[in-house]
């Protein structure tokens, strides 16, 4: 105690100062409008600044939430498209019975693992068999399809990688509705290109056109984006190989939708009943 008093009657002339000039600028902007409405803006900026760089950290802090929601949000509309319901409509005649049914469901899941450089990658994502996920289903990302489910526990599945040496997806050329059968494999250049074999070489096949999932797929739903033509290859016999680039970037994916088909097991069955038959 007696070091405090012993400090202040060192420095009272600064303490008086202080006092004193902060009643006479209270006095000021008290009895003054101008000065008054000016300290109240530039109060009103300085919190407003504050208050805008809080709200930027809160923001960036909650991006995490947001890519979720909006992620969720996404599966839900991809579900509402046309091309996930299933034409059940009946033609007779004049009579034309039509009733919309869900063939195609979205599951939302982060990439929790990713591998891009290997002959035969994989991704991991957090979603599994509690979730609905099943080995077999397919896997897309918002720019076009990643893959298909391989393994699964409760909380986590493995996704084969479209660059893997033995994915292998039902495609077609949109322009000319020309189907082959697309393969990342050996032979691509590298990440972003793979090759749509079994096009036969009367196909005019033009750079720059769009190559998507066929109609023929269980996986898939018809229509996604795979792709564009950058070239053509001599494959041998009558089957020219065509270079597409992807249009996914497997080395910045984060959230994935698994497809779910409703109509998938009916019609491997029905397919499988048939060579057995043969």
């Amino acid at each position: 105690m007696r070091n405090l008093w012993v400090f202040i009657s060192k420095y009272n002339a600064f303490f008086f100062f202080i006092i004193f000039f902060v009643t006479s600028v209270s006095l000021i902007i008290r009895n003054n409008s101008y000065q008054r409405a000016e300290v109240i803006n530039s109060s009103n900026r300085i919190t407003g600044t504050i208050y805008s760089k809080a709200n930027k950290i809160e923001s960036y802090l909650s991006l995490t939430q947001v890519n979720d929601s909006l992620a969720a949000e996404n599966a839900y509309l991809r579900g509402m498209l046309r091309e996930s319901k299933f034409d059940d409509s009946l033609v007779q005649k004049t009579v034309h019975d039509t009733l919309s049914r869900q063939e195609y469901a979205y599951i939302v899941a982060k990439v929790v693992n990713n591998s891009i450089n290997q002959k035969n990658n994989y991704l991991t994502i957090n979603r599994g068999k509690k979730h609905g996920i099943a080995p077999g289903m397919g896997v897309i990302g918002h720019t076009g399809i990643v893959g298909i489910v391989k393994h699964v526990s409760d909380n986590y599945a493995t996704v084969r990688s479209l660059l893997h040496n033995e994915t292998r997806v039902s495609a077609s050329i949109k322009e000319n509705n020309a189907f082959g059968s697309l393969r990342w494999g050996d032979k691509a250049r590298n990440i972003r290109t793979a090759l749509l074999r079994d096009i036969p070489n009367h196909i005019t096949v033009k750079l720059g056109q769009h190559v998507v999932t066929s109609s023929y797929s269980t996986v898939f739903p018809p229509g996604l984006p795979i792709g564009r033509v950058i070239g053509t290859r001599d494959g041998g016999e009558s089957f020219p190989e065509v270079e597409v680039r992807l249009s996914t970037d497997f080395a910045t994916l984060q959230y994935v939708y698994v497809v779910k088909n409703f109509f998938a097991d009916e019609k491997l069955q029905l397919e499988a009943l048939s060579k057995q038959n043969e």
